[in-house]
């Protein structure tokens, strides 16, 4: 009885310096970006105060934004509606687009990374097309499919999948010469051998290639959705709020794209540490 109660007097003791020791490891990691914010903020608001400064500065953006800030889920229908329904049908089609991107970047990848007469035949291709920016595909994609929901989709396709193909393909090289030795030495069949060597040993290059991707077809969707008029989309309401000369709205909105942006890198790094083991991270 008494060293049991000399355990629990030690641990709740010992409890609030623990408690004290996170907090602290919490604040060291959040106080840096948060000075580094404000002091952006007020260097912006100085620099708005300077005569003949064109852009608003933090306090007039909020002023001027108070409505869409507290009403995200407003909806007056066709393309007036809030931001949080902007940038919802944004995040669809990414979340197609991307799809699309991944399922096509992998299986090329893996294909063209195992033969290297096909790799050799298609690489200048792959360079090629990689390099062209995502608005110059906007007038392609509208000339073939007539439509701007289609059209936004392939826009986010055609720029998301390089980073995945490619680095798909390099993992895939990458597999060590002892893995393909012993799998030929049990004779493994194909569907085993993609499963137990090939995939494992390449997916932290996937997840590679599937993190950068992730924020190209955000800002392809961007670009697209600004030259692709009457869809409803947070490019769209960027570029309606720049007709209108609404520089606050538009400030806002890129707020949010960055946030979101921000927010769906964490989550594919979030889902790497998940899937990978601990050794391959």
């Amino acid at each position: 009885m008494t060293i049991a109660r000399k355990r629990s007097s030690a641990t709740l003791f010992d409890a609030p310096w623990l408690a004290r020791l996170k907090l602290k490891e919490r604040l060291s990691d959040l106080l840096p970006p948060i000075v580094a914010i404000a002091i952006f903020l007020v260097l912006w608001q100085l620099f708005s105060w300077i005569p003949g400064a064109t852009l608003p500065g933090p306090i007039r953006v909020v002023q001027e934004t108070w409505t869409l800030i507290l009403y995200p889920f407003y909806d007056r229908g066709g393309t007036d509606k809030g931001l949080f329904w902007q940038i919802f049908a944004s995040l669809q089609r990414v979340a197609l687009g991307y799809t699309f991107a991944a399922i096509i970047g992998i299986s090329l990848g893996v294909l063209v990374g195992l033969n290297k007469t096909l790799s050799k035949a298609l690489d200048p291709i792959f360079q090629l097309l990689r390099t062209v920016p995502p608005l110059a595909w906007v007038p392609i994609a509208l000339a073939a499919l007539q439509q701007n929901q289609p059209a936004a989709l392939f826009v986010i396709f055609i720029t998301a999948v390089w980073p995945i193909l490619i680095n798909t393909a390099v993992g895939v090289r990458q597999i060590p010469q002892d893995y393909n030795n012993v799998a030929r030495v049990l004779q493994l069949s194909r569907k085993k051998y993609f499963f137990k060597v090939l995939f494992p040993a390449a997916l932290p290059y996937i997840f590679t290639g599937l993190r950068i991707s992730i924020g190209l077809a955000w800002l392809a969707i961007i670009a697209a959705e600004i030259v692709m008029s009457g869809i409803v989309g947070i490019g769209f309401f960027i570029w309606n709020a720049y007709q209108n000369s609404q520089i606050s709205e538009i400030i806002l909105a890129l707020v949010y794209i960055g946030v979101v942006g921000l927010l769906l890198d964490k989550f594919m790094a979030w889902l790497q540490t998940v899937i990978l083991p601990e050794e391959q991270r």
